[in-house]
């Protein structure tokens, strides 16, 4: 009690002046969980929106770039695989569901989930959309902590543009012309034929050369285990188009993208073989990962009758491969090379929302489906280091169910299900009410009560690595986790002749239950852990966005308060329930100078201490779990905007990461004693700066 106190004091104190760092006036319309396009004052859900102009402010090539500002959300580099990806509420990428244009975008060994975001590109983006707690009811599985929709760009003002892009970035402190830093190269092209087709196509390039840090990279040949890279090299290739046809209330689009991705792993350490009578032959055992992801989706809105629909059929797949070779550190060149597809996902999916039954202003009912059909693959290390093929099937067909019943214009009320049938786990369902008032004086609430669900993984279901030294298996018979929040919304907006401001406070709890976890089984040797349904986790969330707007300035802040309890118990070991706090604080800067066709921009984010439970060992060497804590770090971006030449030719000048973060110190229990050992979490490269041009054609 005394802790949820602390906590409600500290939010209402500061929910006074403000609205979300990288957010700028809420844009119209929104879509994602909507019956159809309406403006956000509309919504019952409390939608918020990452603009096009604050992904262009931020130079942002890629989701990375641009959510490293959100509140309440960590990215999270693994300098092992390369991937970059996402953690909501302290809850990671399993529960946080990313969709490209309403429909689930694939990753390695899933749907929605986990995705690198390094892989989604922002080049047709015209905004995103996140709506944070549960959203199972319109989007099913794994939609537990919200869900983040990229709405990309589906028409033009102009009847050609072309644009083509250069960007130049430093990588920390290392930068050479084409060997070392990012060099992104870009064109787009959209054409519209008339006034029914819309067409567009384009391609992006992002070649990180990596950073190297400490590490002294791929040719050094000295065994220090000094050799490779903090963050791995990685080349990626975009292409994508897209074709719009519209009449009357008819809409067809289709979109198609291809990524190729290619990221190079330097083994740290270096061997040595007599190879007389030449002296040694120097070598590095090294991989190399590459992924090819489709992506097609055919989308169709319109109406029969009375009746309004709005169908997407998509067929997606990712694969990974992972190629091993030698690595020869004199003469330079590769051999023994091997390459096998490692993981890959190949979905079917299908989802269709039908409304407008009656002729009625206050009543409306939307009636949906959804078919997916995953087929996964996977190669494990087992037994005695033998790598062996999985391959399995995960499919559902759900049907869910919204109405919306306005009491007044002021007053509705949505109550939602779903019921999913599910061809490997128990069948689930998810349920939610979402209420929303209208105040005078531009006063706003909304609170939203949900139930969502979130299937186990490839990986959690089938995964093994088995060698003398350790033991770490999935588990076949893992059941859905299950997860209900409460969210309550309150919204002010007011405005006084030139001045405007936008304030809103969120207190929200979610609680999920038999949460999936790698917990000890036996001590061993080697200890043996497994996936398993053990896990309790309950978090309370505290928050003000804010937002003030005077002519051509524009000053944003942002706090959040969060509590994060966790029960961990294997039968070897137990973990307390007490709530472990995180504060959050962003807030946003930016100027529009008109004569000189610029604006200033900056962007500030403190992440604060965090706190969370590992296994460690008691005096007596019996497993126990002790608080881990991971040092606070504040990240600032600026940057400057200015366009050139009647807006033909835009300029962007600016810096990451100003206080050259790279990574942070992570406390770590020792075995058998109180005092805490040192490590550290990786976070960035450092300080960079980046000059960005793009040239627009319009005619």
């Amino acid at each position: 009690m005394r802790f949820t106190f602390l906590l409600l004091s500290v939010g209402i104190g500061l929910a006074q002046p403000a609205q979300d760092s990288i957010t700028e006036a809420i844009p119209e319309i929104v879509v994602t969980g909507q019956f159809e396009p309406q403006s956000v004052k509309k919504s019952v859900f409390n939608v918020r929106v990452i603009s096009s102009k604050d992904i262009k402010q931020l130079a942002a090539n890629n989701l990375s770039d641009v959510l490293n500002q959100y509140l309440n959300i960590n990215i999270r580099p693994d300098s092992q695989t390369g991937r970059s990806t996402v953690s909501l509420l302290g809850l990671d990428g399993q529960y946080f569901k990313v969709l490209m244009d309403n429909v689930p975008m694939v990753s390695d060994n899933g749907l929605g989930n986990n995705i690198d975001l390094t892989q989604i590109n922002l080049d047709q983006v015209e905004r995103i959309e996140i709506i944070e707690g549960s959203m199972g009811v319109t989007h099913g599985a794994n939609a537990v902590s919200g869900i983040l929709n990229v709405i990309t760009k589906k028409n033009a003002t102009n009847r050609w543009e072309i644009s083509a892009t250069l960007q130049e970035e430093t990588v920390g402190n290392e930068y050479s012309w084409f060997k070392r830093g990012r060099h992104i190269q870009g064109i787009q092209l959209s054409h519209k034929l008339n006034d029914n087709w819309f067409i567009s196509a384009g391609a992006n390039r992002n070649d990180f050369t990596g950073f190297r840090g400490e590490y002294r990279g791929e040719d050094h040949a000295v065994n220090d285990s000094r050799r490779g890279y903090s963050q791995l090299p990685k080349e990626q290739l975009n292409t994508q188009a897209a074709v719009r046809y519209s009449k009357d209330d008819f809409r067809l689009f289709y979109r198609f993208e291809f990524l190729t991705e290619t990221i190079d792993f330097y083994n740290r350490t270096v061997s040595f073989e007599p190879n007389p009578p030449f002296g040694d032959l120097i070598f590095a055992n090294d991989e190399r990962y590459l992924t090819n992801r489709f992506y097609q989706h055919l989308n169709a809105t319109g109406s029969l009758g009375r009746i309004g629909y709005n169908v997407s059929v998509s067929h997606q797949k990712q694969e990974r491969d992972q190629e091993d070779f030698r690595y020869n550190l004199t003469s330079h060149n590769e051999s023994n090379n091997n390459r096998y597809t490692d993981q890959s996902s190949e979905i079917f999916y299908s989802t269709g929302t039908f409304s407008k039954f009656f002729k009625s202003e206050v009543f409306d009912l939307q009636l949906g489906y959804e078919a997916v059909n995953n087929k996964g693959f996977s190669v494990v290390e087992g037994e005695n280091q033998n790598a062996k093929e999985v391959s399995a099937n995960i499919g559902n067909i759900d049907f869910f169910a919204s109405a919306e019943y306005k009491f007044t214009s002021d007053f509705s009320v949505r109550p939602g299900f779903r019921y999913s049938f599910q061809d490997r786990f128990d069948n689930q369902y998810a349920a939610s009410l979402s209420l929303r008032q209208l105040f005078k004086r531009g006063f706003e609430a909304r609170a939203t009560l949900g139930r969502s669900y979130r299937t186990p993984n490839f990986e959690e279901l089938y995964m093994e690595f088995i060698i003398p030294s350790h033991y770490y298996i999935g588990n076949a018979n893992l059941i859905p986790e299950t997860g209900i929040s409460y969210e309550v919304n309150l919204r002010k907006n007011s405005a006084w002749k030139d001045f405007n401001l936008t304030n809103s406070f969120t207190a929200s709890f979610v609680d999920i239950a038999d949460k999936i976890y790698m917990a000890l089984l036996e001590l061993g040797p080697p200890r043996k852990y497994q996936y398993i349904n053990i896990n309790e986790y309950r978090v309370y969330n505290f928050s003000t966005t804010n937002q003030l707007r005077y002519k051509e300035l524009s000053i944003s802040a942002g706090a959040s308060l969060i509590g994060i309890s966790q029960v961990i118990d294997s039968g070897e070991a137990k973990s307390d329930d007490a709530y472990l706090p995180t504060f959050n604080f962003n807030a946003s800067v930016s100027y529009e100078v008109k004569k000189w066709q610029s604006v200033f921009a900056v962007y500030y984010k403190y992440n604060g201490k965090q706190r969370e439970f590992v296994e460690s060992s008691d005096e007596n060497m019996r497993p126990v779990y002790k608080t881990s804590v991971i040092s606070p770090f504040s990240w600032i971006d600026a940057s400057v905007t200015k366009t050139f030449f009647d807006k033909r030719l835009e300029a962007s000048l600016g810096a990451r990461n100003v206080l050259d973060i790279t990574d942070v110190r992570r406390s770590m229990p020792n075995a058998g004693t109180a005092h805490p050992s040192n490590g550290s979490v990786l976070l960035g490269y450092g300080r960079s700066y980046f000059l960005k041009l793009k040239y627009n054609l319009y005619f």
